[in-house]
């Protein structure tokens, strides 16, 4: 009888391992880049992800309670572990580098790539509320909307139980929709400020209200009238011109 795919890497089988690698590399990449956003990182995550990976072959459970036999909640688990450890490397040596004399500030051209996109604006405000979500809801929101999982993966990656990956999914989808809105709002705000344009008006406001707006701002500029446009009456013009 053929050994499971868990089986061989357990016994140590290289070649299945490296099977494993050409299968699921491209995925641990794909995880690290969301959660770390920084390519060069992620590169450095799948190397230690899969040595560690190799380094713990024997604890590989013989199979999921569904019987599925994919080794990539098991991997995403350990590139979790890795980020978060890389992450705690990071702060300590900024840290140290916060000790040290200031150096020149190189430009960053991020935000000019960025404005090429037709959507930067509405990908802005998702980075940026992502990155405003709880550690553990970003996770969990990663490995079961962009890598796929179903909820019992999602648990294997992280050892948690279902109820919880289910739960912890939910507040994240919530409070990203809340987030992101947040961040467009301020975007908006922000360009309109710096267009010199008045502030957008807020969703319910009565027609009578925004026209004493407009009033009142007509009659502060020097030299008005203090008439607000399109507010005269239109003149009543012949049966025929108004027909026309």
């Amino acid at each position: 009888m053929e050994q499971s795919i868990r089986a061989r890497i357990r016994a140590g089988d290289a070649e299945a391992f490296g099977q494993v690698f050409e299968d699921h590399a491209r995925a641990v990449y794909r995880h690290a880049v969301r959660m770390t956003g920084d390519r060069t990182v992620a590169e450095d995550v799948v190397s230690l992800t899969f040595l560690e990976a190799w380094r713990l072959r024997a604890r590989i459970a013989p199979e999921r309670e569904d019987g599925a036999e994919s080794l990539a909640p098991w991997l995403l688990g350990i590139a979790g572990n890795v980020i978060r450890n890389t992450r705690r490397a990071a702060r300590r040596h900024q840290k140290a580098m916060a000790k040290l004399p200031p150096r020149e500030v190189v430009p960053d051209f991020s935000g000019e790539l960025a404005g090429r996109i037709a959507d930067a604006e509405e990908l802005a405000a998702a980075k940026a509320a992502l990155e405003r979500l709880r550690p553990a809801e970003r996770e969990v929101f990663a490995l079961y909307v962009w890598e796929g999982l179903d909820h019992a993966a999602v648990a294997e990656a992280l050892g948690r139980p279902v109820g919880t990956v289910r739960s912890r999914l939910s507040r994240a989808r919530a409070r990203l929709r809340e987030l992101t809105e947040r961040e467009l709002a301020a975007a908006r705000s922000a360009r309109a400020e710096q267009r010199g344009a008045p502030p957008a008006e807020q969703p319910g406001t009565p027609p009578g209200q925004r026209a004493g707006h407009r009033a009142a701002e007509t009659a502060q500029r020097p030299g008005s009238t203090g008439q607000v446009p399109g507010d005269r009456t239109p003149a009543v013009r012949p049966t025929k011109e108004t027909i026309r």
